[in-house]
């Protein structure tokens, strides 16, 4: 099994950074604006893109430090057994986030295009936390010709 890990330093509370991480509406202002089901451990939070996307199992939730999800549809197929968590830790003056998307099977093309822009949304949730604007789907930005 192979994982995709980001590092990134938020200027924000460990509070803020975990509402938008555990809630509808900070979940939307990041990744993607058709975001719903989010709360407590076992909701299904269904994540949209142009009509299809990703569900998520909320498998573990440790207030200000950890959240777990399950992936738990059926599309994208590689993402199928996949697990995503965030770490986060304070620091002087921000929040580390350790992102790890894990369990993939293999590595692949798909696998770069997610990791790279996985990356892209991080940098969408360190906006929205630093200056209150994100650049979630369909506002996101797009890193080739296909989105």
């Amino acid at each position: 099994m192979v994982d995709i890990i980001h590092r990134i330093g938020i200027a924000g509370s460990v509070n803020d950074v975990y509402k938008a991480l555990t809630t509808d509406k900070g979940l939307s202002t990041w990744w993607t604006t058709d975001t719903v089901g989010a709360g407590k451990v076992g909701s299904i939070i269904a994540f949209r893109f142009g009509g299809g996307g990703p569900d998520f199992e909320v498998a573990e939730l440790k207030k200000d430090s950890l959240v777990r999800w399950k992936h738990s549809g059926e599309m994208p197929e590689p993402w199928m057994g996949t697990e995503i968590s965030f770490q986060l830790s304070p620091g002087d003056n921000q929040t580390y986030l350790l992102f790890v998307h894990s369990n993939w099977k293999t590595t692949s093309e798909f696998m770069a295009h997610c990791s790279t822009k996985w990356a892209l949304f991080l940098m969408s949730l360190k906006d929205a936390i630093e200056t209150g604007k994100g650049r979630p789907f369909p506002d996101d930005i797009h890193i080739d010709h296909d989105e």
